[in-house]
């Protein structure tokens, strides 16, 4: 078989390891990524890190406003893609994920159908899910609904945040790349049709969705917390600002009352409405995010109060 031309499409870390494995085993014919954004108070452009790495790998980068944009469908059939690998990014209109003479596919952070859409991860974690993973997927017009490739399960692991999990994952997505591409190389494969009834959702979350409510129960509050951390963090309100909780776990033995909580030299207590957790990472407002035993060390405020619901 003639050398693979392969286009990757991706924006952020998590894609950067797939993008070097293939370009390592295949050589990455070119990358396409979003527009460079203003960040910072200095508002300066700064590139996604997909273009980061791309730019370091001498790959050509493409980074169109819109994927329907006609030059840039033209430039993509120029290249005669073979197949197009696509790791977080936008969603591809027909006319661009119909060029490769293969296939394109998607690497997905669930196990399809389960958490089709923006945060798989940070769902699967909030739902108090044991098993997640990833999967290899035929692009097709309605989101995250292709057939089905390649899976691998990976075990969620206690206390695990959405950050710790999304680290342990992108190297298995680089894996599941290259399985993947071997795959649809070969031609030998049957793609599995996705079961629509077993479907459920992961959707962006926002800011307002953070808020944390004590009244909730312990498990549920430890899986909610972990979920969204360390971004986009969930939060409660302390005197009327935002107390920020990235990390947390179950306490024993107490008696508090929801909101309400109580520092000593070794713990931070906060009851919920069934049992209590314990802060072992977190941020007062305008500080930096600090773990307990760097907090304890040179806490002089109160021992005593209650975080406000609302």
């Amino acid at each position: 078989m003639k050398d693979l031309n392969i286009i990757f499409m991706g924006t952020p870390d998590f894609s950067v390891p797939a993008l070097e494995a293939l370009h390592t085993q295949y050589g990455v014919k070119a990358v396409v990524t979003v527009p460079d954004k203003p960040k910072g108070r200095s508002k300066k452009l700064m590139p996604s890190a997909v273009k980061e790495k791309a730019l370091e790998l001498d790959i050509p980068v493409f980074q169109p406003d819109s994927l329907k944009d006609e030059d840039f469908l033209a430039a993509m059939k120029e290249l005669k893609p073979d197949i197009f690998c696509v790791i977080a990014f936008r969603i591809l209109p027909q006319a661009l994920y119909e060029l490769p003479e293969i296939a394109s596919f998607n690497i997905h952070g669930s196990l399809l159908p389960k958490y089709r859409g923006a945060a798989p991860i940070n769902h699967a974690i909030i739902n108090g899910e044991k098993i997640t993973g990833l999967t290899s997927f035929v692009l097709q017009k309605q989101v995250d609904t292709g057939d089905i490739l390649l899976t691998r399960k990976v075990n969620i692991k206690e206390y695990e945040t959405f950050g710790d999990l999304y680290n342990r994952l992108k190297p298995i997505a680089a894996e599941l790349a290259i399985e993947t591409v071997e795959l649809l190389k070969s031609g030998d494969y049957k793609p599995q049709k996705q079961s629509d009834t077993e479907a459920t959702a992961a959707p962006k979350i926002f800011r307002e969705d953070l808020q944390i409510n004590w009244k909730n129960d312990s498990d549920k509050l430890i899986n909610f917390i972990h979920g969204v951390s360390p971004v986009p963090c969930a939060w409660t309100l302390l005197n009327g600002e935002r107390f920020k909780i990235y990390r947390v776990e179950r306490a024993q033995n107490c008696t508090l009352q929801e909101g309400e909580f109580k520092i000593d030299d070794n713990s931070f207590i906060v009851g919920t409405g069934n049992g209590c957790i314990k802060l072992n990472e977190f941020q007062f407002p305008g500080k930096k995010n600090i773990h307990f035993t760097d907090f304890i060390k040179g806490w002089r405020g109160v021992r005593e109060g209650r975080f406000e619901n609302e």
